[in-house]
């Protein structure tokens, strides 16, 4: 999958999560619990992808998911390094491996943007859960 399509697929995914939080707040509270279920679903099986696709990566592209995971700071400071050093060289037996890397490095970021906005998703939905016991409690106790 070309990365392009892989940047329209996250862009179609944050729609999806802006939609299904705007139509949460609409639904019985039965199909709201489901729907957060879903979410929470959704969440884990993405974030265990992810996992288990750090662990398969090799070289420099599992280096990098091992500095996300740890720390972004760290890792943004580590590729912008490799840019900048990448920019300085000329050599052409480096351009193939640096082109690989940083596919590999933007498929990685789309993956881990994809699992944010997933994990987004259902802290709103959870959200709108917590809100929705919040406003029952409150009828509760005035009646």
């Amino acid at each position: 999958m070309a990365l392009s399509d892989d940047l329209a697929r996250l862009s179609a995914r944050a729609k999806q999560a802006e939609d299904r939080a705007a139509a949460a707040k609409a639904q019985a509270r039965d199909q709201l619990q489901q729907t957060v279920q879903e979410a929470r679903d959704s969440t884990q099986q993405t974030a265990d992808k992810l996992r288990a696709q750090s662990e398969a990566a090799a070289g420099r592209a599992d280096a990098w998911a091992d500095n996300i995971q740890r720390s972004w700071d760290d890792h943004l400071a580590q590729a912008r390094e490799r840019i900048d050093a990448r920019k300085a060289e000329h050599a052409a037996d480096r351009a193939e491996s640096d082109a690989e890397d940083a596919d590999s490095y933007a498929a990685y970021s789309i993956d881990l943007a994809y699992s944010a906005i997933e994990e987004a998703e259902y802290a709103v939905l959870d959200a709108v859960l917590a809100r929705d016991d919040a406003d029952q409690a409150a009828r509760a106790l005035a009646t």
